[in-house]
């Protein structure tokens, strides 16, 4: 696993906990925040966005990595996940599949996800822990992002 300072872990918890506010959860009331920071050490935000349709809903962590590529950046370091009911964060909140498989197009085995509850109290993952044996965007499974 590739290291980062504590001051950028915790700099991440805390900028996906802010992003808690902007979540739009009119269906699940279920709130998540997340900071992506690129290889270049710039943070890109997101929150989750519901639709009563539900399919068009957006995850926080793909809100963040969808507005990186927008901007053309396409490398990546790590990603801070927060999320709870009410925007209380109750537990470890950990991203889903398809956020997971997003994160696989852009990121290799070593990306960090950092699952927190405060800026104190989080876990660290890779994504090969959270993903493994997974579709890459080589065609193979288990090759190696370039």
């Amino acid at each position: 696993m590739q290291k980062l300072e504590e001051s950028v872990i915790k700099d991440l918890i805390e900028k996906a906990i802010s992003m808690l506010d902007f979540a739009y959860v009119p269906y699940s009331n279920y709130t998540v925040g997340a900071a992506l920071l690129s290889k270049n050490d710039k943070i890109f935000t997101g929150c989750n966005i519901e639709n009563a349709a539900f399919g068009p809903s957006n995850c926080a962590e793909r809100t963040a990595f969808f507005k990186a590529v927008s901007e053309g950046v396409k490398t990546f370091k790590a990603i801070a996940v927060v999320g709870g009911p009410s925007k209380k964060i109750t537990d470890y909140c950990s991203p889903c599949g398809v956020c997971r498989q997003v994160m696989r197009e852009f990121c290799d085995d070593d990306f960090i996800i950092i699952s927190a509850k405060s800026k104190d109290d989080y876990k660290l993952y890779t994504l090969k822990d959270l993903l493994p044996q997974s579709f890459k965007p080589e065609g193979e499974i288990g090759a190696t992002a370039k």
